[in-house]
């Protein structure tokens, strides 16, 4: 069967600096597909987040490129296996100069907390009891 695959595409302020921060979370970078002006951050089989310059990124937008640390473009959602490994993730995330952003969301079945990166953008770490969820 065919694995769609997602390629999210992020306009960053520092290149190098985002690369350390997204293999410090535990993250690799796919040199396959990076060079002085994007890096491709391998998330999992299917999910990459292409981390461009800015420069890089008004290539492919007519677009006003927002500042995330002050505007919301979009909101990351990423699964964990468990609740420890949401709050693992997010740890790393802080301690690689990341922040957390907003609340803890604890609803028995679901556990959720989310970080953003060095450029503002929020990611999302959600666990949820998918035996819960069907019964």
């Amino acid at each position: 069967m065919y694995q769609q695959m997602i390629f999210v595409n992020l306009a960053v302020n520092d290149l190098d600096a985002s690369k350390k921060f997204f293999t410090e979370i535990g993250y690799s970078i796919n040199e396959q597909f990076s060079d002085e002006t994007a890096a491709s951050v391998v998330i999992s089989d299917t999910i990459f987040a292409m981390l461009l310059t800015r420069q890089k990124y008004a290539e492919f937008t007519k677009k006003e490129i927002v500042d995330a640390t002050k505007s919301s473009e979009v909101m990351l959602a990423l699964s964990a296996e468990s609740r420890e490994k949401v709050d693992e993730l997010v740890e790393k995330a802080v301690a690689a100069g990341g922040s957390v952003s907003g609340e803890t969301q604890d609803h028995g079945f679901m556990y959720g907390r989310a970080f953003d990166d060095l450029d503002g953008h929020t990611w999302e770490v959600v666990w949820m009891d998918a035996a819960a969820v069907e019964g």
